[in-house]
């Protein structure tokens, strides 16, 4: 999945933004209000980490502009801010909830995931169609409820950018979308090479070819 961290920071900003690419999201780093809203414009995101307290459009008239424009992308917020009116303040105007800082990256990726779960409309801690589970805190597969096989950071990204929407058809382009962040190199073939290593994996009817369009995941019993 694709994350737009916003945060003006360096420290704060690379420590995060590393940590974001260990965890297997595609990681975006910008430091103002005004070109997080450009990129947004531009550019598919799954989930945006929103400092409040950035230079010239602050946080909270950043998340007011992208909810104005409905976009139900998912959003946290993330700021020394801890008082309970910018708490309340934030909440109301949209965000889907609020870390303070100093916080652990676990806490933040524990966060992450049950947002992400509730706006793909499940509580259930694994993302899965039926016959492929996914644990998005191991980065562990199995199917039909057989042996977990663990899953490198790229191929765990691009079963999760398939099982997000079972039945759906990704392209090529759509899925190196949602594995690289900005200035990574993508190898011509590298969304094949992934297929195939999770194939070995997991069976090669896991992951679907449709000619010439992309490639699915079904949407499962």
């Amino acid at each position: 999945m694709r994350v737009l961290l916003v945060e003006d920071d360096p420290m704060i900003g690379e420590a995060i933004q590393g940590a974001l690419k260990d965890a297997s999201y595609a990681a975006d780093w910008v430091k103002d209000g005004q070109t997080a809203l450009a990129t947004l414009g531009s550019q598919h995101y799954d989930l945006v980490l929103l400092d409040l307290g950035l230079p010239g459009k602050d946080g909270l008239a950043v998340l007011a502009s992208i909810r104005a424009r409905d976009n139900p992308i998912s959003l946290l917020i993330i700021t020394a801010r801890d008082g309970l009116d910018d708490r309340l303040r934030g909440l109301d105007g949209g965000a889907d909830d609020y870390v303070s800082k100093p916080f652990q990256m676990a806490e933040l990726l524990a966060r992450m995931r049950a947002v992400l779960r509730r706006k793909g409309g499940t509580a259930a801690p694994v993302f899965g169609n039926g016959v492929v589970s996914l644990d998005p805190a191991t980065r562990e597969a199995s199917v039909n409820g057989g042996s977990p096989q663990q899953l490198s950071n790229r191929e765990f990204s691009l079963l999760q950018a398939l099982l997000v929407r079972p039945g759906a058809i990704l392209s090529r382009s759509e899925l190196e979308d949602r594995i690289y962040g900005w200035g990574e190199e993508v190898e011509s073939n590298a969304v094949e090479y992934l297929i195939h290593a999770l194939r070995r994996k997991l069976g090669s009817e896991v992951i679907k070819n449709v000619r010439g369009v992309g490639w699915m995941v079904s949407k499962g019993a």
